[in-house]
């Protein structure tokens, strides 16, 4: 496979994994609050990550027609193969819009799907509330118990900027309430890794997910086994011989955003992983201001290696297929809630959580 070299990955910037969510400054140009009622329903849509230009032709040398910034919704018309990027060489995709295209790996690929609020909050068998997945671009997150106690959130309350749930994202939802509008808020914590901060969010934007949305699939199987090909950066799910998944991921980057090559963000090569703990949700953060990352919210995630290596969702970049983590294998979201609901151990609904010693979990293969 083709790989990323030190002056790309210095015009990649802050694009790589968790460094793009932890920023040490203000940022320029980001998309106005927006009522969720404007996002267009039943389109698939784009969420750009940063700033990006649109292109009239499937290829960066092409003529720019616009520029567009963070958190900018595009119509995404189809996926057609073009030039790729220097800085992401093995992503031929980029995305038709209306107005030209862009590369596929600037966009998160999300719909606005509205809900139907809840009047009263399910009763489960050890708490009240659900787990609530965000089903439009993005929703706006009021925080409900100031001051801010996450230093992105400080960060980004000092630069005057909003602060947002994305498409995917799972969250905690224990109480309700009406707004001044009649408008049903939800309750939203993290309830796993969180600095403590709790959001009111516009209950139409959540979608209440249900034990059976969470259910075990195929619990009776044993012998359950995933491959990790960082090579390839592929992931594969294994029930005996049998492939069961197979998806694009990203693993561990080889550069920091100075361009230093990195091997403490490696994946860890071995055949002697397994998965031991997982979160349906979870707050993480790390490293440092120069080159961490700071992430509310990473859903389904799966440890499976030492210093809390893990499979897990993704929303802050779409670029699979190229190294781009701190170490964890970032797989798409539909793909990371099959590994977390087909994996063993089995979690618990209510709890979200699970934690065992030994080596009882599905086993995790990472290869070169």
């Amino acid at each position: 496979m083709k790989g990323i070299n030190r002056r790309d990955f210095l015009k990649l910037g802050l694009l790589s994994a968790g460094v793009m969510a932890f920023r040490s400054g203000p940022h320029p140009y980001f998309a106005p609050n927006r009522d969720i009622t404007d996002f267009e329903q039943g389109k698939r849509l784009g969420r750009v990550f940063d700033l990006v230009e649109v292109k009239s032709k499937p290829d960066p040398a092409s003529a720019t027609v616009k520029t567009l910034y963070e958190d900018n919704i595009i119509e995404w018309q189809r996926d057609v193969i073009g030039v790729p990027l220097t800085i992401t060489p093995t992503n031929y995709r980029w995305v038709e819009t209306p107005d030209g295209y862009v590369p596929a790996t600037r966009v998160q690929p999300t719909m606005a799907i509205l809900n139907q609020p809840l009047a009263s909050l399910p009763q489960q068998k050890s708490d009240v509330g659900f787990w609530g997945e965000v089903t439009v671009p993005y929703l706006e997150m009021t925080l409900a118990n100031p001051p801010a106690r996450a230093p992105k959130l400080q960060e980004q309350i000092a630069a005057n900027q909003p602060f947002r749930a994305y498409y995917s994202q799972v969250f905690w939802v224990d109480d309700l309430k009406l707004d001044d509008n009649g408008n049903t808020l939800y309750h939203m914590v993290e309830k796993y890794g969180s600095y403590g901060d709790e959001f009111w969010a516009d209950a139409r934007g959540v979608k209440p997910l249900t034990a059976e949305d969470l259910a075990p699939i195929h619990p009776d199987v044993t012998d359950k086994k995933i491959v990790v090909d960082l090579s390839h950066q592929t992931l594969s799910c294994y029930e005996g011989k049998d492939e069961v998944l197979f998806t694009r991921v990203s693993t561990g980057a080889k550069y920091n955003s100075e361009g230093q090559i990195v091997d403490n963000w490696s994946t860890p090569v071995g055949d002697y992983h397994v998965i031991n703990r997982k979160y349906a949700s979870i707050h993480m953060a790390g490293g440092s201001a120069a080159s961490g990352y700071e992430l509310f919210a990473v859903n389904w995630t799966c440890i499976f290696a030492t210093g809390g290596v893990a499979l897990h969702s993704t929303f802050w970049h779409n670029n699979y297929g190229e190294p781009m983590s701190h170490g964890c294998v970032n797989i798409p979201p539909d793909e990371a809630k099959f590994v977390y609901r087909w994996s063993l151990p089995q979690v618990d609904y209510d709890d979200g959580h699970v934690e065992q010693l030994g080596y009882a979990g599905t086993n995790v293969q990472v290869i070169e």
